[in-house]
């Protein structure tokens, strides 16, 4: 037996002991140096702070995105950050939970969202995309609504007539990153609790 061999027995061994991926937890935003610090990379921010949390890099490119593996609470996790852009996050997110073989419902998804305030979080268990495009995408391409997500609030528009899309990629005010950073923090907590099935308990906790 060569050393390679070895090696994959070993962490073919430590794979099997950890379990298989049970949950998918997709952060959506938009890739790209010009799009960091904007309100729809809310999702990205937050799934890097649960991977902060874990001590974990969001860095193994598969399922045209960019991935970690980590246990939560006992419960093995895969965090995605998909690749394909906004508009297109249901390509990335539908080969992991195909590559899985993983149900709907053991999908979590964080994104931004317009109608909360910054600092303010809403757990659904399932929904419309309610103009989100990276929700559209996934509930196009998964065929489904029945998928749990956490919004993370980025606040409305100044104005009506403001232009949606500048808005949503614009910086967040300096006053605002705080907030960000709280909401974040209350979303890891959310993430812990559902993915042990505690879904009610993270809304009666955090929804705002």
């Amino acid at each position: 037996m060569s050393i390679f061999d070895v090696f994959d027995r070993i962490s073919q061994d430590s794979t099997e002991k950890r379990g298989k991926i049970e949950y998918v937890i997709a952060g959506l935003g938009n890739i790209g140096m010009e799009y960091d610090g904007t309100r729809h990379n809310a999702g990205f921010f937050t799934v890097d702070r649960l991977a902060e949390n874990y001590g974990v890099n969001i860095n193994r490119l598969q399922f045209r995105g960019k991935t970690a593996d980590v246990t939560i609470n006992g419960v093995r996790c895969l965090i995605l950050k998909p690749s394909t852009y906004m508009n297109n996050s249901g390509e990335s997110v539908v080969q992991a939970l195909d590559f899985y073989k993983l149900d709907i419902g053991k999908l979590i998804v964080i994104y931004d969202d317009i109608s909360l305030e910054p600092g303010k979080l809403r757990i659904r268990r399932k929904g419309s995309h309610g103009g989100h495009n990276g929700i559209r995408s996934i509930i196009e391409l998964t065929g489904s609504e029945d998928f749990q997500r956490i919004k993370i609030g980025v606040g409305k528009k100044p104005h009506p007539d403001y232009d949606l899309a500048k808005w949503v990629l614009g910086k967040f005010r300096k006053d605002d990153l705080q907030k960000l950073s709280n909401s974040a923090d209350n979303a890891v907590e959310c993430v812990k609790l559902m993915v042990q099935g505690r879904t009610d308990e993270a809304m009666n906790r955090f929804n705002s």
